[in-house]
């Protein structure tokens, strides 16, 4: 065995020592109340999911009636949100979920994509070259993100009203259009979080490139990219969770039901003011975590070493 592995035993075997040693209060002085800390903290965090989950299967619909605990289990509230027409006798409006499912998983997948490609490439200019504003332009993408989405809100919904009369595919009620509004701010932070992992790739990587005849090109996507996957992996979740989640910008721009995503979609079974349907939401909610989830456990090996391996250059 190697002094390194020896050493490394050595670490992770102190604390289990002085676990055993320690007993009763001093235990708790010492370790106990971090285990309280992370439990309550476990507990903060799990106790609005167990709503939810305890709503989609509970057949009341009031949200002050429902608890943890549902006492009566029922599948209806995910019948109804894929009922396309209101059956006699029903409470429940007609839905279009599969359409707003497939809506939002088309804008936000589209949305990561570009995102990624865009902030990439922007990303390798500012750390392989050097030109005149460089710093100037990093600086001010991330100005640009301080200000509040909400205050173009009204500048957004005039600019597609009037491109819509040249370009009616990027007009009001159009994906395409909130998938170009989207990627207005797809630079900003993750050009700074990509700028720092690029840094950490070698630059002798790209001067052996250019000796073997590789053209610039081929550099980026060949060589950079592969080997940035894990920031890009990164990039590309936070970019779909977040448009996947958006309300704002979607309701000024996407006007109609059959082009609705799923936040404005399920948003109607909760805005009358007395027939809101909270079962019917939460199951709509619950389903569409899935996706989300799944990409998340996909990408998990590559979250950790993509938000850390560009904080310090070596």
């Amino acid at each position: 065995m190697s002094v390194v592995e020896r050493t490394e035993d050595a670490a992770i075997s102190r604390p289990k020592a002085v676990a055993r040693r320690l007993r009763g209060p001093k235990w708790f002085l010492e370790m106990g109340w971090r285990h309280v800390v992370a439990i309550c903290a476990c507990l903060f965090a799990l106790f609005p999911i167990a709503y939810v989950v305890s709503a989609a299967f509970n057949a009341d619909q009031s949200l002050g009636g429902s608890s943890l605990i549902p006492r009566h289990v029922t599948l209806e509230n995910f019948r109804a949100i894929f009922r396309t027409s209101q059956p006699a006798g029903s409470e429940f409006l007609p839905a279009h979920y599969v359409r707003w499912f497939l809506n939002s998983m088309l804008i936000a997948g589209a949305t990561a994509v570009a995102t990624v490609i865009l902030g990439a490439l922007a990303a390798y200019a500012f750390s392989r070259f050097r030109f005149k504003g460089r710093r100037f332009g990093m600086l001010a993408l991330l100005l640009i993100q301080m200000f509040p989405q909400l205050l173009a809100v009204v500048a957004i919904y005039l600019i597609v009203l009037r491109v819509g009369d040249v370009f009616p595919v990027i007009g009001l009620n159009k994906p395409t259009a909130l998938i170009v509004v989207y990627l207005g701010g797809a630079m900003g932070v993750n050009t700074w979080l990509m700028k720092g992992f690029f840094d950490t790739i070698p630059s002798e990587l790209d001067e052996s490139a250019r000796v073997d005849g590789a053209t610039p090109a081929q550099i980026f996507w060949g060589i950079i990219l592969p080997l940035a996957t894990p920031v890009l992996a990164v990039i590309a979740l936070i970019s779909f969770i977040t448009t996947l989640n958006e309300y704002v910008i979607a309701s000024v721009i996407l006007q109609t039901t059959q082009k609705q995503t799923l936040p404005l979609g399920l948003y109607q079974y909760i805005d009358q003011q007395f027939g809101k349907h909270w079962g019917p939401f939460a199951a709509g909610v619950l389903l569409a975590a899935i996706p989300a989830a799944l990409l998340f456990t996909f990408l998990q090996r590559y979250i950790v070493q993509g938000l850390t391996a560009g904080a310090v250059k070596g």
